[in-house]
């Protein structure tokens, strides 16, 4: 049976990229893509648990170069919920999965954010919205005090000064965040071989990044997706949107652009929401397109 995935590296020479497990997320498969229908689901029973729910893995990604400790999206937060009808979520486990990697809260030097999702955002105090949010320290205070903090402009300013439970807490991430967020826009290189790519849809300000090698020993690549895509079953069907998209039209134009630029390429498709395993390839249609895990 598929579940949330393990923790797992992939290494492009002397850099590499791990996911960090946080937590997951269980829903209804037709509560979270209102696109699909379950005669289409029927043909993917295998991303989907023995009691037809669909798992989505929530963490982070850690990028580390020569010089730079780097995290993508900081998960959940410390927290447990359900909505009922929808799905249950579960976080607090990033901590944890960064000690496993040797390292402390106070060794991130860089955290940037593809988008301001709660599920990206848990971390950046500790806690995220939910009925059992449990501070990690002193409401305010930085879990990554050391980082600098980097989203979009167009990002930060969709979402500032709203209370909105999909988006970032007013009190708990905007406002510790306020006078510490600086913005990275497409093209903006954050560290050699790390690069922003603008991946506009699922939020107005979403942001994709591309890791290389940046002294060329391979020509492997890693795209860090963000919410582009949340489970392999939309390599398949790229027309499938998420119900928090806010614009679908253009998440799914989005999604289709990167599909074809990465399949049967030697981009390696990293989805910190996909289940099984995060990191994969999107292969070329010969007969259809299709998904290859590694």
């Amino acid at each position: 049976m598929i579940g949330p995935a393990p923790r797992a590296t992939v290494e492009l020479g002397d850099t590499r990229v791990t996911y960090l497990p946080d937590g997951h997320a269980w829903f209804t498969p037709e509560s979270v893509f209102p696109t699909s229908s379950r005669e289409e689901w029927a043909t993917h029973a295998a991303y989907l648990d023995d009691e037809g729910r669909f798992p989505v893995s929530v963490g982070s990604f850690l990028v580390r170069t020569a010089d730079r400790v780097m995290l993508v999206d900081l998960g959940l937060g410390d927290v447990s919920f359900d909505v009922p009808g929808f799905g249950s979520f579960q976080g607090g486990g990033l901590l944890r999965s960064l000690a496993e990697e040797g390292l402390r809260p106070q060794d991130v030097d860089t955290v940037v954010y593809t988008h301001l999702h709660h599920d990206h955002v848990g971390w950046t105090t500790g806690t995220a919205p939910g009925p059992q949010a449990r501070p990690a320290g002193p409401v305010g205070e930085l879990t990554f005090g050391n980082a600098r903090h980097l989203v979009g402009r167009t990002e930060w300013e969709h979402w500032a000064g709203r209370d909105e439970l999909t988006g970032p807490d007013p009190v708990l991430v905007q406002a510790p965040l306020a006078d510490r967020i600086a913005f990275v826009g497409d093209g903006t290189e954050l560290a050699p071989g790390v690069r922003v790519l603008a991946t506009p849809g699922h939020t107005p300000g979403h942001h994709s990044l591309v890791v290389t090698d940046p002294t060329g020993s391979t020509d492997r690549r890693v795209l860090i997706l963000g919410d582009v895509m949340h489970c392999q079953v939309q390599v398949v069907r790229s027309h499938w949107s998420f119900v928090f998209d806010s614009d679908a039209g253009q998440a799914g134009d989005t999604r289709e652009r990167l599909l074809r630029d990465s399949e049967g390429s030697d981009t390696i498709i990293a989805g910190g929401h996909f289940a099984g395993s995060v990191f994969g390839h999107a292969q070329p249609p010969s007969a259809r397109r299709d998904w290859a895990r590694i």
